[in-house]
């Protein structure tokens, strides 16, 4: 089984009003109805700067601990500067209807036991690629300023490329989003509106493979994420597992080489479309395809740390943005709910949207992750 791919090259050549792109708009609404995830091709996208952006982190999270430890932020959640490992815990591990959701899987397709595995041993970065708000926040914390890394060489690159491969992928997912709503037969601006003000993370994930490199270890457990659409590069390093939403079948997430991009559902997408479209479940191990891997990058690449870096951005709605289910869409997830009893491994007791603004619901999930008291 494999994931629909996405033209956006179409979509941003063509008239809204063209049935090719009706139909392209159509295809996104339904790959995140069905899967919860698709892969999108940007031609805009460049692997020369997801190479730089990897290049970059792989020698900062090679920096010794006390100097990444500089660029710690608790105070603010860590939602800006570093998270070093064994900080995260990942939700599924004591959340109830999580692991029900694992318990009604096959058991040859469920994630790795997370059961006792507390906190995760990956590393985060969070650079802020937002917007300032014209408006006092009601939640300052989640909107700081970010944080530049201090060592000379790291600091004289990082900035630069950080933003030249952040903006890549904030305008694919943005144009994406665009997609989604005429998909869902919204207004075509309807969630770039909503996320004009968000709190856009550009969020590496880093895993000491010289540390963590053995097999079946869990680097992040299975897990939904907070906020509204996530959007990936190509890692170096296989191990990432999504759950497809309409069989419970585990996918292997496989990105072509090129102008190529993951995209998943977060939980403010699950929240603003009623349940219609879900969180995407997804967990990253150290499988035989990683082993594979590390074994060439040791041989072609000795000089460089081997350090499994995720190209990840996390696309909010805006903090102050009042969160709750879009009525059309809330009545076409209850259709397609009673339409889907038996939904693979997901069939569950549909949770209650309550109106909240993003940023509590943002505050509610890092507490449920051990990033915020």
């Amino acid at each position: 089984m494999e994931l629909p791919t996405i033209d956006l090259d179409l979509f941003l050549s063509q008239s809204l009003e063209t049935p090719a792109v009706q139909h392209e708009c159509k295809k996104v609404a339904d790959a995140l109805i069905t899967f919860g995830a698709l892969i999108l091709h940007d031609s805009r996208v460049t692997e020369s700067k997801n190479s730089a952006f990897l290049d970059l982190l792989e020698d900062y999270f090679a920096q010794s601990t006390s100097d990444i430890q500089k660029d710690e932020r608790p105070e603010l959640s860590y939602q800006v500067g570093v998270t070093l490992e064994n900080t995260e815990k990942p939700k599924c591990a004591v959340d109830e209807s999580c692991l029900g959701i694992i318990q009604r899987l096959e058991p040859s397709e469920r994630p790795l036991d997370i059961s006792a595995h507390s906190p995760d041993p990956k590393c985060r970065f969070f650079w802020k690629m937002s917007e300032v708000p014209p408006y006092e926040t009601q939640f300052p914390g989640l909107n700081a300023p970010n944080v530049v890394p201090q060592a000379e060489e790291i600091n004289a690159r990082w900035t630069q490329i950080m933003e030249d491969w952040g903006e890549s992928m904030k305008q694919a997912v943005e144009n994406l989003a665009d997609m989604a709503c005429i998909g869902l037969g919204l207004p075509p601006c309807t969630f770039r509106d909503a996320g004009r003000y968000g709190p856009h993370l550009l969020a590496p994930t880093a895993s000491d493979l010289a540390k963590y490199g053995r097999k079946d270890t869990i680097l992040a457990g299975f897990h939904t994420d907070l906020n509204f659409l996530t959007i990936h590069g190509r890692s170096r390093y296989p191990g990432l597992n999504i759950w497809a939403r309409n069989t419970g079948k585990r996918l292997p997430v496989k990105i072509p080489t090129g102008n190529y991009l993951l995209v998943q559902a977060g939980k403010q997408l699950e929240h603003l479309t009623g349940g219609l479209i879900k969180a995407g479940y997804h967990e990253v191990v150290v499988n035989d395809q990683t082993l594979k891997v590390i074994e060439k990058r040791k041989v072609e690449n000795p000089e460089r740390p081997l350090v499994r870096i995720s190209s990840t951005f996390f696309w909010h709605l805006s903090s102050d943005f009042d969160l709750s289910p879009i009525p059309s869409l809330a009545e076409r997830a209850k259709a397609f709910g009673a339409s889907q009893i038996a939904l693979g491994g997901y069939a569950t007791d549909e949770p209650v949207y309550q109106p909240m603004k993003v940023g509590q619901q943002v505050q509610n999930e890092l507490k449920h992750i051990a990033l915020m008291a």
